[in-house]
């Protein structure tokens, strides 16, 4: 069995949501013994030095990739809006691209292509017109639902109603393009419901965030309490939306609950900004080193979304971690929990106030709900069940 996959983003190392999702398919698939080829866009803002890739995963696979300029460019912007294409997606297409792709399923005959993500999508045209292979787009979330939550929570009137158009052309692109695809994989059922309300018609599987827990080992020896986290790439708007929210409405109350107190925030990108609640209380660290390393040293995981769409990736791994996860339903959305007994669900600023107060006070309480996180991680998140149902799904499509 030979695969492509397509990414927007060079999947290496894997230290964020996207390509965390995207290494541990591809290693998954390769313990079924699927043949991998991967094919990256390279964006500046996410840029990789493919020559400095050192992965044992990354020596058992064909790669390629072709470095591309995404940034926002105001006069693109303006004139697209005359166009019929959506912005968001179009500055992903390079004809350069293209043709290197084309070179590539020429060379090989691949059983599947699989598109991660939207943004790989404007190449679909490119497979079409060389390779017999079953394509599946596997939706890591909902793109144009992104969005209009996003301007949903934007107060400035102009933006908001850009980022109206923005979503509109989204929604348009993304329902024409996924009945154009012989499979769809969504992250989770609420995703899977989602695009069959927007008229998916495609076989549609639910694959879902694979981890591989030996990778996941917690010592709670070096477990400091009490101590709340937020780890997420800072330069995601709903991460940052979100953290400002909880920093600003809800952290003044929490931080009188103890002098001992610390709440440490963590991630890539981090804006300016947020260096100025550093105090004895809050510790901004910025991007760390060592992801698994930075959950295992706290206790509870704060994850106050506001918007977005999918699954957090970050959340899944803090309950592998046995964490304690705090968080808004909507950041918890498609991740098959029970509030109370597995993650605790605060959506206003009291709920978070009293579901903090009970974990701190009873710390009993968090452990619980930590142990009992990681035991749902591992039902549905073990990456060898994961890839099994994945290659199920391939060799029906191969032979049909």
């Amino acid at each position: 069995m030979k695969a492509l996959i397509l990414t927007s983003r060079v999947p290496f190392p894997p230290n964020s949501g996207y390509p965390i999702v995207v290494y541990n398919t591809m290693k998954g698939l390769l313990r079924q013994g699927v043949e991998i080829t991967l094919f990256s866009l390279n964006p500046g803002k996410h840029a990789v030095d493919t020559e400095d890739i050192y992965d044992p995963l990354f020596e058992n696979i064909d790669f390629y990739a072709f470095d591309l300029d995404t940034e926002v460019n105001v006069l693109g912007a303006l004139f697209n809006i005359f166009s019929n294409q959506s912005y968001n997606v179009s500055r992903y297409y390079h004809e350069e691209a293209a043709r290197m792709l084309e070179n590539v399923i020429r060379e090989t005959e691949f059983d599947i292509v699989q598109f991660e993500g939207l943004f790989v999508v404007p190449y679909l045209d490119v497979i079409k017109a060389n390779s017999r292979a079953k394509t599946i787009y596997r939706a890591h979330n909902i793109e144009f639902e992104v969005w209009e939550r996003i301007a949903a929570t934007e107060r400035s009137a102009p933006r908001r109603a850009y980022l109206q158009f923005l979503a509109r052309r989204l929604r348009q692109y993304e329902t024409e393009q996924i009945n154009r695809f012989d499979q769809i994989f969504a992250i989770s059922e609420q995703d899977r419901q989602s695009i069959l309300r927007f008229g998916g018609s495609a076989g549609i599987d639910v694959v879902p965030v694979a981890l591989d827990f030996n990778n996941y080992t917690a010592d709670a020896s070096k477990t400091s309490f009490p101590t709340l986290f937020h780890l997420g790439a800072m330069d995601w708007r709903p991460n940052k939306e979100g953290l400002e929210w909880f920093l600003n409405e809800i952290w003044p109350d929490i931080e009188k609950l103890s002098s001992e107190l610390r709440f440490y925030i963590a991630g890539k990108h981090m804006q300016r900004e947020f260096f100025d609640y550093d105090s004895d209380n809050v510790v901004v660290e910025g991007e760390v080193f060592d992801a698994a390393e930075f959950i295992n040293s706290k206790a509870i995981m704060i994850v106050p979304l506001l918007s977005g769409s999918g699954m957090r990736v970050k959340i899944i791994e803090g309950m592998a971690m046995n964490k304690c996860i705090i968080a808004t339903s909507m950041g918890a959305e498609g991740i098959n929990y029970s509030n109370g007994k597995d993650i605790l669900i605060a959506n206003t600023a009291d709920e978070f106030y009293r579901s903090i107060l009970q974990c701190i006070t009873n710390p009993n309480r968090w452990r619980e709900i930590g142990n009992s996180a990681r035991q749902t991680a591992e039902r549905d998140h073990d990456i060898n069940v994961i890839a099994e149902r994945m290659v199920n799904v391939y060799q029906k499509l191969a032979s049909a």
